[in-house]
């Protein structure tokens, strides 16, 4: 399918067109006039919306390359051993291990509630200042809030889900492997089990991050022009997606193109420029040196769901201005 215009019943849909409106959208938002208050009014609400989204990843490789049968029983001898040792440890300090762990456990729980909560606020915040052009920070936060907290709870249960359906296979992979470097030599069933057992992993990872990636860019939209709840707003745009299944893979397609060249041309940016390199790794700071990247993205987003009608465009209609004083429009008797 080419990128450019598809049809639906209404009218043409397009994955580039939203750029050019986009990119007007930041010349308009951050420099018709420059106004460094507006800036860090709108980097605050961004910072929030992206509050606890920080990437990170993990790599999983087995060390069976090419190693004599010498050096395993080496590698695997000294494992066994460091091994027995920490077992042996950890047996004999249960009293202030367990109690410790548990309150490590507790701790990370709780803050990833609030960063949770706190984002989902910062989700329509920064929503509602690029679609109104407004440094506003105290009104979306008390308007938005019961819809902030259904989005708060439906990314509880998706993040539960998640760790349900993927804990189970990381800790029998983890298992597999010590076993496996216990042994001191390689299982094939094993290797060929926790690769199916990653295959896996990675179709979850693919199929909650298109999940994310839907609800933010088209759920919270919805809940900010009609309201409700979130599940509700998700069964509304399902029906989107059923209908235009392609045109919703399109998207994802171009948005991956589109992450790439932004990407490409930030670190292009800050490499040039070394002091705002520096600016760009500290915490709210770094997310106001990139707001018109930000603003970009969600203003992209929203002009392209603008496409599938009125109902889901969220910026204000520009109403005609009326006539001077004294003046008659065409027609008038």
């Amino acid at each position: 399918m080419p990128i450019g215009p598809v049809s639906n019943s209404h009218r043409e849909i397009s994955v580039t067109e939203p750029v050019s409106p986009a990119f007007e959208r930041v010349k308009t938002m951050f420099f018709k006039p420059f106004d460094l208050g507006k800036w860090f009014a709108i980097g605050f609400c961004a910072w929030l919306a992206l509050l606890g989204e920080g990437g990170g990843g993990g790599g999983f490789s087995n060390g069976f390359n090419s190693v004599n049968g010498g050096s395993q029983n080496h590698v695997g001898g000294s494992f066994r051993s460091g091994f027995e040792q920490a077992r042996d440890f950890t047996l004999n300090n249960l009293g202030w291990i367990i109690p410790a762990a548990i309150f490590l456990v507790l701790f990370c729980l709780a803050l990833w509630l609030v960063f949770l909560w706190l984002s989902s606020r910062g989700k329509f915040m920064f929503l509602h200042c690029v679609a109104l052009d407004r440094a506003q920070v105290g009104v979306p936060w008390e308007k938005f809030a019961r819809e902030a907290n259904s989005l708060f709870l439906f990314r509880i249960v998706l993040g539960l889900i998640g760790l349900v359906m993927t804990l189970p296979p990381v800790v029998f992979i983890v298992v597999l492997i010590l076993r496996m470097v216990l042994r001191g030599e390689p299982d094939v069933a094993g290797i060929m089990i926790a690769a199916l057992l990653f295959l896996f992993l990675l179709g979850m990872a693919i199929i909650f991050a298109l999940i994310r990636k839907f609800t933010m860019d088209f759920v919270v939209p919805i809940l900010f022009l009609r309201g409700g709840k979130c599940l509700a707003a998700w069964r509304e745009f399902l029906g989107l997606l059923k209908q235009h299944a392609g045109l919703f893979t399109l998207y994802i397609l171009f948005q991956i193109v589109l992450g790439m060249a932004i990407g490409i041309i930030v670190m292009m940016v800050l490499i040039a420029t070394c002091c705002f390199c520096c600016l760009a790794l500290l915490p709210y700071i770094g997310t106001v040196v990139l707001l018109p990247v930000l603003v970009f993205q969600r203003a992209y987003s929203l002009y392209f769901f603008a496409q599938f009608g009125p109902v889901y465009d969220v910026f204000p209609s520009v109403s005609p201005a009326p006539p001077p004083a004294g003046l008659q429009p065409p027609g008038g008797i």
